[in-house]
């Protein structure tokens, strides 16, 4: 104990009195943060996976699902009772049981997460605008059979010219959507100007492309053509002050994720969201809003000409955006062989 005299008084007895204090508790700093808990104070972190274990895991404000990420996570021991159950409620209609299925895993999700869950809607329907309105009502329709409100729910749509247009009712109907397979600034602008909730334009497939293309083995991330693609996305969004979100997917490693640090979102896959907690150094914000303001970026007037040439002169994006298509097409079908097996067992 650390002592003073006090001798304040000269008709008193010098009293000894304790300086000690109550140790202080410890202030958690910048430096003490995970580098997830860092992103979290810039950008909204979203899970993109549909494994409802590793979003409990992770504690994500949203999450996003996909058709492939559905195939992984159907085929889990763990979520077989939700895929038998879905399979009941389809009592042998095979499109009823799939879209069910979705529903389920994210009915499942959204008791975890507090924002949104992305639900996606048939990837063979891309280019199907009233098929696409149609199979998102069904969707919706099913969430709130089940108590899941529409408000929680993101329609996933690729971003294809009709799909754009898809999006534009649905929006009109207070059906939310979220534009996915996003490769071009035209795909953004275009779903911007039809009021799209949010996009997710993609950054590690357009690495893939550019490497390919290059015959390089990777781009330093200020260099990373994924990286620039959603960062003009972005400012370009900012200058012109649209509300649509921009929510950064498809990451290769966990630079591409730092260098977008905020953005209004960035969906990163659990094994990712692990790399990020496991590290600790500083978190520095890159995309900012402000400063997007100021920035000399000529105006685009979208039309659908103008979309569908932009694209035509953009090989990457026109080949990505099919290949994606495609992609969650086939896994769709892996999909549907897995139920249509469980469909003929029970009925």
């Amino acid at each position: 104990m650390t002592t003073t005299v006090d001798k304040s008084s000269p008709l008193q007895k010098p009293q000894l009195i304790s300086t000690d204090q109550p140790p202080l508790k410890k202030q958690r700093t910048v430096s003490d943060l995970n580098q997830v808990d860092q992103l979290k104070q810039l950008t909204t972190v979203v899970a993109d996976t549909g494994d409802v274990n590793a979003i409990k895991k992770f504690s994500p404000q949203d999450a996003t699902t996909n058709p492939s990420l559905i195939y992984k996570a159907a085929v889990m021991p763990e979520y077989a009772s939700i895929v038998d159950d879905a399979v009941a409620y389809g009592k042998g209609d095979l499109a009823l049981t799939m879209d069910k299925l979705a529903v389920a895993f994210g009915t499942e999700i959204s008791k975890i997460v507090p924002g949104y869950v992305s639900t996606e809607v048939d990837a063979r329907l891309s280019f199907d605008t009233e098929g696409t309105i149609n199979k998102a009502r069904d969707l919706i329709k099913m969430y709130d059979e089940v108590g899941v409100k529409k408000d929680r729910i993101l329609i996933k749509i690729a971003a294809t010219w009709e799909g754009v247009q898809a999006a534009k009712q649905l929006e009109k109907e207070g059906i939310t959507c979220n534009l996915t397979l996003i490769f071009s600034i035209a795909q953004a602008i275009a779903c911007a100007e039809v009021g799209c909730t949010l996009i997710s334009p993609f950054v590690g497939r357009i690495m893939d492309w550019h490497k390919k293309a290059k015959g390089v083995d990777g781009f330093a991330p200020t260099e990373d053509p994924g990286v620039m693609s959603v960062t003009a996305i972005y400012n370009y969004y900012k200058k012109y002050d649209y509300n649509t979100i921009v929510m950064g997917a498809s990451f290769r490693n966990k630079e591409e994720i730092l260098e977008l640090a905020g953005c209004d979102r960035l969906t990163i896959s659990p094994a990712l969201l692990q790399e990020l907690t496991n590290a600790s150094s500083n978190v520095q914000q890159k995309l900012d809003a402000s400063k997007a303001v100021n920035m000399d970026i000529p105006k685009i007037d979208m039309t659908e000409s103008t979309f569908r040439w932009m694209m035509n002169e953009d090989a990457m994006a026109t080949e990505k955006l099919a290949e994606g298509i495609r992609g969650f097409a086939a896994d769709i079908v892996k999909l549907e062989n897995i139920v249509k097996t469980k469909i003929s067992a029970k009925f």
